[in-house]
């Protein structure tokens, strides 16, 4: 690893810039170890790390080793004239991590579409589909703290690239010398056409696809002023297109928080620009008292677009955020009951969430005679469906979220959407006001006739300079325990998804998950309660869900705080 740091120190292939930051670490091993020791891993989700000089950090020359890895498959693909559509959001350096690859592809002769300006995620997986290019590649680290950016690969159908795309890119990087990639000059690529700049042609369609997924158009016109809705885009790229969506749609009363609706990529107002996390509703909370807003509902979204966060007023007149099971939990079932009142629910409609998505989701899906369907963790997975689903006809897509915030309502885009969610959750808090409630009570409804669901979602960091190998490491210790009962109650069903089973501890039945093979384990005790746990795919943490219902709050919050106790010794 010093090897490849004092080549990066002394190369001339090194720009001035990074090799100073290197020489300020010289001799600090730990540090040098950290940046050099293994390079950013290449997967499904792309790259994503801290901005920093060293191959396991987010750079231009990392950034220029994955296009160019891009550039040989999609070469070897014979997808060059198809073209790469490329978008990026407002951290640090997303512009010019976006332009370098531009530059990279076009001294590959690979046909570029390059966003004029910032864009949301979603509309980047549009942009694909509507330019009918072979690849996409957004830079950005989503609700990551602003040291953080990445690079996110999509591939011709729309959605994240598939683990077999990912392992040849990944190859491909492999046999490419980080230092000593070339790039075409942008401006002469831009003047030559192989290099087009995309926008307002790109954002019509897209926009025009999103409120498509109005339910009852009516219902917003008519009841959506009367929300006095707050958003705040959280510095990022939501910040003129949810607004824009929103009064298309018809609600001309938005306000947008002060101080966090310009794009930043130091997200100055936020710790991380986080729709999840309850502080980012802080600032809007404050505007809202200070000006006396008869406000029930705030939604936030997250810097590039893709996650949606909401906040709803409680009868003690707090703002209480919103997990994403609980928007999903009101997005589906409000978009069940609208299409059956207006007659536009297919027969053979399906829903979709991820395996570690709440099962609040099937029961009301079930009850409504909707085809709920579960898919491994990540958005890509739910993006499958939708193309298969339209290829064979089998069912018609009518929702899929996943517990992370991420939600969609059409087959337009294949990764959540946070634009098309903000419209949606203004619908149904539309459609809720017609009947004198708010969102809060809506969910009290559904808790009523389902049962209380609640979740717990438990990330354990993994720290030192070679945190994959600990995650392995804890993931195997994981498997060889034998755990039989959690909280003191039995395990009845025990999953291990990287063999494909499930086994009913009572029979000693095997049956197949039907998912793709996926580091996970899965615990059903015999209380219906679930713990999943895997490694996340974008950091060094093992994640734990754990997933529980009750008779009622209390009962369910005190299982979620038991259940917490005994996984958490699990990783001591």
């Amino acid at each position: 690893m010093n090897k490849e740091y004092q080549r990066w120190l002394n190369s001339s292939d090194t720009d001035e810039k990074i090799k100073k930051e290197l020489y300020n670490i010289k001799g600090n091993e730990e540090e040098i170890t950290s940046r050099f020791a293994l390079p950013l891993s290449f997967g499904t989700a792309g790259l994503r790390g801290i901005m920093r000089a060293g191959i396991n950090g987010m750079n231009v020359y990392t950034v220029s080793q994955a296009t160019q890895g891009l550039a040989n498959v999609i070469i070897a693909s014979e997808g060059s004239q198809k073209g790469v559509a490329i978008a990026h959001d407002s951290r640090n350096n997303s512009r010019l991590f976006a332009e370098t690859a531009a530059g990279v592809l076009a001294y590959n002769n690979i046909k570029v579409y390059l966003f004029e300006s910032l864009r949301p995620t979603p509309e980047l997986s549009f942009a694909v589909l509507f330019h009918g290019c072979i690849a996409g590649i957004n830079i950005t680290a989503s609700h990551n703290p602003k040291e953080y950016n990445g690079y996110k690969v999509y591939w011709s159908d729309g959605a994240q690239l598939p683990p077999e795309q990912a392992d040849r890119v990944a190859e491909e990087m492999g046999k490419t010398d980080v230092l000593t990639v070339k790039t075409a000059d942008l401006d002469k690529a831009v003047s030559s056409g192989l290099v087009k700049i995309i926008g307002r042609e790109t954002d019509d369609e897209y926009i025009k696809n999103v409120l498509n997924c109005s339910i009852n158009p009516v219902v917003i016109r008519e009841y959506g002023n009367s929300l006095n809705l707050v958003y705040t885009p959280l510095h990022g790229t939501g910040y003129k297109v949810v607004p824009q969506v929103l009064k298309l749609a018809g609600i001309d009363n938005l306000t947008v928080v002060p101080g966090q609706d310009i794009p930043d990529g130091n997200f100055p107002t936020v710790k991380s620009p986080n729709p999840e996390n309850p502080e980012c509703f802080e600032m809007a909370v404050e505007f809202i008292r200070k000006n006396r807003l008869p406000t029930n509902v705030i939604i936030a979204t997250d810097p590039d677009g893709d996650r949606l966060g909401v906040a709803v007023k409680d009868t003690d007149g707090s703002f209480i955020p919103l997990s994403g099971n609980q928007i999903g939990a009101i997005l589906v079932d409000y978009i069940i009951k609208a299409r059956k009142a207006r007659g536009t629910l297919p027969g053979n409609a399906c829903a979709v969430r991820s395996v570690v998505s709440s099962e609040l989701f099937d029961k009301i899906c079930r009850k409504n005679g909707v085809k709920p369907v579960t898919v491994l963790t990540g958005f890509k997975y739910i993006g499958e469906k939708i193309q298969e689903y339209e290829k064979t006809g089998e069912h018609t897509f009518v929702f899929g979220y996943e517990e992370s915030q991420g939600f969609l309502s059409g087959g337009y885009v294949r990764d959540k959407d946070a634009i098309n969610a903000s419209l949606l959750i203004a619908e149904a808090a539309s459609y809720y006001k017609s009947q004198d409630k708010t969102l809060s009570a809506a969910l009290d409804d559904i808790y009523a006739e389902y049962g209380y669901h609640g979740e717990i979602t438990l990330s354990v960091t993994i720290t030192g300079s070679l945190p994959l190998d600990i995650m392995n490491r804890k993931m195997k210790t994981l498997r060889q325990s034998g755990i039989s009962s959690i909280n003191n109650v039995p395990v009845r069903v025990r999953g291990d998804f990287s063999e494909g089973v499930m086994i009913d501890i009572d029979t000693g039945r095997e049956t197949p998950t039907g998912l793709p093979l996926s580091d996970m384990l899965y615990y059903k005790t015999r209380d219906n309660t679930a713990v999943i746990i895997r490694p996340s795919g974008t950091e060094p943490k093992v994640k734990a869900y754990i997933l529980t219902s009750g008779k009622n709050r209390e009962e369910t919050l005190k299982k979620l705080s038991e259940y917490k106790i005994h996984i958490l010794k699990l990783f001591e």
